[in-house]
């Protein structure tokens, strides 16, 4: 297979049209396996895929060790391909708590020191703030990345699910390449005002939770149990009665993707794909064999007819549940 490609905006870097999003294989899910956690980013970077996404508060600090360790141990020509996208700014605790963000120009210059070190590269492809700090300007936050830019650490700069007048703000201070936001068949908040201020502006999309955190994926049944340090076993749309209209959704997608010979995932995953060149989607798989069919998705063609026929099984605004937790969306700048 050869990988398609897509651009980061008018400014920034050319990535494959799948991008594989590592949080999962750093415990946000439930205990995951290290071994197959690298197999499955070797089997990602051998396909073709160039576009890994972290944060440096995944597992403190594991995930970047992780990326480190699978691209020490690529062949050369595949690590050399690879372009990382790392979210700062999240502050944690030794309990594995939140508490808060720190956009200031002095702590995103750290936060960048300490992920050069881990990562073990001499610069970051795309570094963003994951969350808007709201005692700090974002021309402050998205200023200090640009001198990181001017130094060489930096190459681009990304934003992360903030509004359409955040955007605007931070595309004057200096140029963005591309928004990191919540994008799936049901979350589709961003296109209302959102995507069309980014496509004014010339801003790509990376979009995560293409599948939902798995409740869109088809591998999601009633019954279900998820560890206490599972986001799911928090999530509103996994819980109790909006679970069971949640589900209902995709049993109405299963019928569409077995008409077409494919699996729910990969409808879900080939829709995102549909909604624009400039849209980059990002797939948490935690295992080959997940990898192996977001891939697939990549060879799904919607025509006008599917395209209709999932708007109709899915309509927008119609998953039951908030996608965070009531005060985790109070803190989303792209919610207000």
């Amino acid at each position: 297979m050869t990988m398609r490609t897509r651009t980061l905006g008018t400014t920034g870097p050319q990535v494959s049209a799948l991008g594989l999003g590592c949080m999962g294989m750093s415990g946000m899910y439930g205990e995951a396996d290290r071994a197959e956690s690298i197999a499955t980013l070797h089997a990602a970077l051998e396909a073709g895929v160039t576009l890994l996404d972290t944060g440096d508060f995944y597992g403190m600090g594991h995930n970047e060790l992780l990326i480190a360790e699978a691209l020490r141990t690529a062949p050369a020509g595949l690590r050399e391909n690879a372009l990382l996208s790392v979210k700062f700014g999240a502050l944690r605790d030794p309990d594995g708590g939140w508490s808060g963000s720190d956009g200031r120009p002095a702590a995103v210059k750290n936060f960048a020191a300490y992920s050069l070190q881990r990562l073990g590269v001499d610069h970051i492809d795309v570094y963003r703030p994951a969350r808007l700090d709201p005692d700090v300007p974002i021309e402050e936050t998205v200023g200090a990345i640009a001198e990181l830019v001017e130094k060489g650490w930096v190459r681009h700069i990304g934003l992360s699910e903030v509004g359409a007048d955040t955007v605007r703000r931070a595309a004057a201070t200096a140029p963005i390449a591309d928004l990191q936001i919540e994008y799936a068949l049901i979350s589709r908040g961003p296109e209302r005002e959102i995507l069309p201020t980014l496509r004014e502006l010339g801003i790509a999309v990376t979009a995560y939770g293409v599948l939902s955190r798995g409740l869109i994926s088809g591998h999601v049944t009633a019954g279900r149990q998820f560890a206490a340090n599972d986001f799911r076993a928090h999530s509103p749309r996994f819980q109790g009665e909006n679970l069971q209209h949640n589900l209902t959704l995709v049993d109405s997608l299963r019928k569409i993707a077995e008409q077409k010979g494919v699996t729910v995932a990969q409808i879900a995953i080939a829709w995102v794909l549909s909604r624009g060149e400039d849209i980059v989607p990002l797939v948490g798989a935690r295992t080959r064999e997940r990898l192996g069919e977001a891939l697939g998705a990549l060879d799904v063609t919607l025509d006008a007819d599917d395209l209709a026929a999932i708007e109709s099984a899915v309509p927008a605004d119609a998953a039951a549940g908030e996608r965070y937790a009531s005060e985790q969306m109070a803190l989303l700048d792209s919610e207000r």
